[in-house]
């Protein structure tokens, strides 16, 4: 029986959430032969922690499902034999790079690629706790697990007839099935519809500044139309199901509704960036670049915005993310074209990802000039400034610490390289370790096969 691992990350208080994805676990074991592994990565606050294991507590048994909920001390229990099994140098900063002192979207999806490759799994199923289910008119959840485990790891050509449609080429059919995702509905995946509604030219200004710097203006303005919007707004209740077999557009998914297949996690990471938003999106380009094909389906996840973001504190924090999301973008775009360029060289011989091409790539961006990036601050400075308020406050810290962010921009991306580099030691090290992981709870009374 294939194990699969059905993940969330979380920093806030989500009990609902846990509860929401142990149904959709459920629904998974009842319907394929999969063992689900539902893995909590909790950062969350004494409180919150409580309540998450109160919840879990409460889960109903259900054979073919185990339930990991795993605190940062259990996280860094698991990282760091797994890094000392490894044999690799500057264990230290691995583990900074892996369970960083902060937010990090890549770090807490790169703990859960490890603790999957350690129990087995062979794919993840990535989703995010400040969202929730679409509904049929009869008030029943729609499970993105459906499509995922259906499509995921098999031959593309076996599949070409069990989608509604495929418009992969035929020079991609023989390979795996690496990635199967959709989007979101409802608020923007960026909380920025308030600059917008306060002025759309400095919108447009700001949110193209993650196009590369070569594209028209028509280009850019065609990426603003489309940033952060996912599928739209919630319109009525989910209709019917639709799936694509084809390299799936990273435009078109979110992280929040996404699985991964092994041959895609166990040998690239993310971006362990602190504090920047997209930094969770590296693998999508790789596998589309690659060819390596995916399917896209429609059932689509509906996103919501937490209270903490409408704060004072969480504005602040959020409008940070959102900059270094651009700074990061000087050598993101650089690796994108580049791997679009290599396309199917990006494979090794056995046609999955090859890290160590993806570090090199990592390692040219890191050289290059800076200057795009200063213009970058400049464009964010003067548009906030133009908002007033809290904008026109963060533009001007944000001058105050704009050598230092800079400076940490193109750290960024060397530690990505570095980690890239150290990847493969580290997942065949994972297997070793899995050992230190705490055991499922109920698992005493979960069937196992």
């Amino acid at each position: 029986m294939r194990k699969i691992c059905l993940a969330l990350p979380t920093n806030r208080p989500c009990s609902d959430t846990i509860t929401a994805l142990h149904e959709e676990a459920e629904y998974a074991a009842s319907n394929f032969e999969v063992e689900v592994h539902l893995v909590v990565l909790d950062s969350s606050d004494d409180r919150s922690r409580a309540e998450h294991r109160r919840a879990v507590d409460e889960l109903s048994q259900t054979s073919n499902v185990l339930v990991h909920l795993l605190d940062e001390e259990e996280q860094r229990a698991f990282l760091d034999q797994t890094i000392r099994a490894s044999g690799l140098a500057g264990a230290p900063h691995l583990l900074d790079l892996m369970l960083p002192a902060g937010v990090s979207y890549g770090a807490c999806t790169n703990r859960i690629f490890l603790i999957a490759a350690a129990l087995g799994c062979e794919s993840v199923h990535r989703r995010d706790s400040d969202s929730r289910y679409q509904a049929t008119a009869q008030g029943r959840p729609v499970y993105p697990v459906h499509h995922e485990v259906s499509s995921i790891g098999r031959r593309a050509a076996d599949i070409a007839d069990a989608v509604t449609e495929s418009i992969l080429e035929p020079e991609f059919a023989e390979r795996t099935v690496t990635l199967v995702g959709a989007s979101f509905v409802g608020e923007l995946s960026v909380d920025i519809g308030e600059i917008e509604s306060l002025n759309q030219d400095v919108y447009r200004e700001v949110v193209s500044l993650w196009a590369p710097m070569s594209w028209s203006d028509e280009q850019k303005y065609e990426l603003v139309s489309e940033s952060f919007r996912g599928a739209g707004l919630v319109t009525g209740p989910f209709a019917a199901d639709h799936a694509t077999l084809c390299l799936v557009d990273p435009m078109r998914i979110d992280m929040c509704n996404i699985a991964f297949h092994r041959d895609a996690f166990e040998r690239a990471p993310l971006l362990p960036a602190l504090d920047t938003i997209g930094s969770d999106y590296f693998l999508m380009h790789a596998i589309y670049d690659s060819g390596l094909p995916g399917v896209l389906h429609n059932r689509d996840i509906v996103n919501f915005y937490t209270p903490e973001r409408r704060t004072d504190a969480g504005f602040a924090a959020y409008q940070l993310r959102f900059a270094k999301f651009f700074l990061s973008m000087l050598y993101l775009n650089f690796i994108y074209e580049r791997m679009g360029e290599a396309g199917s060289s990006l494979l090794d011989g056995s046609g999955r990802l090859d890290s160590m091409a993806i570090a090199a790539l990592a390692r040219q961006s890191a050289l290059l000039d800076r200057s795009e990036n200063h213009w970058r601050l400049d464009v964010i400075d003067r548009g906030y400034r133009k908002l007033g308020g809290r904008y026109a406050d963060f533009a001007a810290a944000l001058q105050e610490r704009g050598a230092e962010l800079l400076d940490r921009a193109q750290a960024d991306i060397e530690d990505f390289a570095l980690l890239t580099e150290a990847w493969q030691p580290l997942v065949r090290a994972s297997g070793e370790s899995a050992g230190s992981l705490p055991l499922p709870r109920k698992s005493e009374r979960s069937f196992t096969s």
